[in-house]
């Protein structure tokens, strides 16, 4: 905001020491709020009508069906989702152009086996080095990229500093701001230039690739709609770079954001096993002490890596209770062959709450104030909710609004692994309940919460019973039929705690924060959204995060619509 400022002349001395005084205290109220992090979103919104997948057969199309929705049949928002991993902003990794070592191909060596589930979580974040190409958007013929070059980094180089290890070089040149639209204008962004119709995107060529890894940087972006110049550098350039190991952000956007160095930059993605490649949701954080932080452990590669591997042979989605209740099943979909690689290329259809997923508000409440015809016992339980805590609430906040800062902050790993075996078995199914004595107990010896913190509940069900088929029913089934006890999980008491103590994400390494009894899992949901609180469910290796200096990060793929959310959740300490 602009405003003129009068200026009376000052007379007292009084005056003169008010005056200074006011100065000096809204001079330090900027500095504090420029010392605030602040969180930029890079990624693409994902949703039928935009140009989010490539064009070309046979890649599929991305398709988000609402399976169920609230009801007589449902008191959740569920949703299928079919999508490629070449959709919307998105991560490539060494096996899209490296093959086996098996293989013993011109291009084979041991990071043909560095899929999206082998990297090490360190490597996706990182210094943001913004490369300004913006002189060389549309400047090509129809069809053609125009090529970045290794003095395009040197121009930036003599500008700010060499680029080394730990930097996350980023190719701003705007095409995806200005280009990604829905469709039909959106056929600008892939689709016109593959038939020779517009210039292509700008991308670096394959000496640029090699000018990079020979400073050891490990990753890149650009917010072209591939790493591959065309017609012909797309996988010369691909090879070039994924030989050494690099990772990278295909359509990243909106970097006119971020100052040249400085900023902390990072996508994360569901972790596909066996997959060269994945989509992702990719973002920085600008301001205050927080980038230095994160940038300077995953240059020490000081970061844990909570999500499952994602596999169709893991029980990742929730099998219902009663014949026909069970969510979409995690499924892999191959619908190219690649012969050099030996490798088929695969998308997924899968629940959109399938490994480590969001939980946003919308997952439970109703959009609107309308009736909903919700099943006689569903009803009875909204009643004795309302009474206890109030009105249950309404949402339209689907995954693409959730704020990406809201699944973001200091870990604080509450240990409730006691509870587990406190149930009686003549009461299953039944889930232990944590209770706000217990976040209490754990608040006397680790210190309060803050607002901003997220709280993670350690059951240690996920490590424990994540196991293939046909030793994969202690995980859900069990629990559910009442053959064995449900994880520990919270009740609605404990969401109003932590909400009233500015907590706004909670997460657990239990398949979901419900537990087994569908009464009280419905209740604890109500609380959540109607609080706009997030959850964050089937996390793993929560006891790898140190007791303090922890910070959580978790994105969920930017999917309109959605109530849910796939996505990777990393610490880095």
């Amino acid at each position: 905001m602009n405003r003129t400022c009068r200026i009376q002349p000052l007379g007292h001395p009084v005056q003169v020491l008010l005056w200074s005084a006011a100065i000096v205290a809204w001079a330090l109220a900027r500095n504090a709020a420029g010392d605030e992090p602040r969180f930029v979103d890079h990624s693409l919104l994902i949703a039928p009508e935009y140009p989010c997948t490539w064009p070309s057969h046979p890649f599929p199309r991305f398709g988000i069906i609402h399976s169920r929705t609230i009801g007589p049949e449902s008191a959740y928002n569920i949703d299928t989702l079919l999508i490629d991993g070449n959709t919307g902003t998105q991560l490539d990794v060494p096996p899209h152009s490296v093959a086996r070592p098996e293989l013993k191909r011109e291009k084979s060596g041991p990071l043909g086996l560095a899929y999206t589930d082998k990297i090490e979580p360190w490597q996706f974040g990182g210094e943001a080095c913004v490369v300004d190409v913006r002189d060389l958007l549309d400047q090509a013929p129809k069809g053609a990229s125009p090529l970045v070059r290794p003095e395009h980094v040197a121009r930036f180089e003599q500008q700010h500093r060499p680029v080394r290890f730990g930097d996350v070089v980023l190719f701003r040149s705007d095409y995806s701001d200005k280009y990604y639209r829905p469709l039909p204008e959106g056929r600008r962004f892939i689709a016109d230039v593959l038939d020779r119709k517009a210039p292509g995107y700008p991308d670096p060529d394959p000496d640029c690739m090699e000018f990079l890894g020979q400073r050891g940087v490990l990753n890149l972006g650009t917010d072209s709609a591939s790493m591959g110049p065309l017609p012909d550098l797309a996988e010369p350039t691909h090879y070039a770079g994924l030989k050494y190991g690099m990772i990278w952000t295909e359509g990243a956007t909106n970097l006119g954001e971020l100052p040249a160095t400085g900023a902390f930059y990072c996508l994360l993605g569901p972790k596909h096993e066996g997959g060269p490649y994945g989509e992702g949701r990719a973002f920085s954080i600008v301001g205050g002490d927080l980038p230095r932080r994160l940038i300077e452990s995953c240059k020490n590669k000081r970061a844990i890596d909570l999500s499952p591997t994602l596999s169709p042979k893991l029980p990742l989605t929730h099998p219902g209770i009663g014949t026909g209740e069970h969510r979409q099943t995690y499924l892999k979909v191959d619908f190219l062959y690649s012969e050099y690689l030996d490798m088929w290329h695969h998308g997924h259809l899968m629940d959109a709450m399938a490994g480590t997923h969001l939980v946003p508000p919308s997952f439970a409440l109703p959009a609107d104030d309308g009736f909903i015809p919700y099943a006689p016992e569903v009803r009875g339980w909204l009643e004795e909710y309302e009474k206890t805590y109030g009105k249950r609430g309404v949402s339209r906040l689907t995954t693409e609004q959730v704020p990406i800062h809201w699944t973001c902050g200091e870990a604080r790993v509450i240990d409730v692994r006691p509870l587990v075996g406190s149930t009686k078995q003549s009461h299953w199914p039944a889930s232990p309940e944590i209770t706000v004595e217990h976040v209490q107990a754990y608040e006397k010896t680790a210190g309060a919460l803050r607002q901003g913190d997220v709280v993670i509940f350690r059951t240690g069900h996920i490590d424990r019973y994540l196991r293939p088929s046909p030793a994969d029913a202690g995980l859900w089934l069990e629990p559910l039929q009442g053959k064995a006890e449900g994880w520990p999980a919270p009740g609605p008491d404990v969401i109003v705690y932590l909400k009233d103590k500015g907590i706004r994400c909670i997460a657990s390494d239990a398949p979901d924060l419900g537990g087994v009894d569908p009464r009280r899992a419905l209740m604890t949901y109500w609380a959540l959204g109607s609080r706009e609180m997030v959850g964050v469910e089937f996390l793993a290796n929560v006891d790898k995060i140190p007791p303090t200096g922890g910070y959580f990060l978790f994105a969920a793929v930017k999917v309109r619509d959605c109530h849910g959310g796939p996505g990777r959740a990393i610490v880095l300490w």
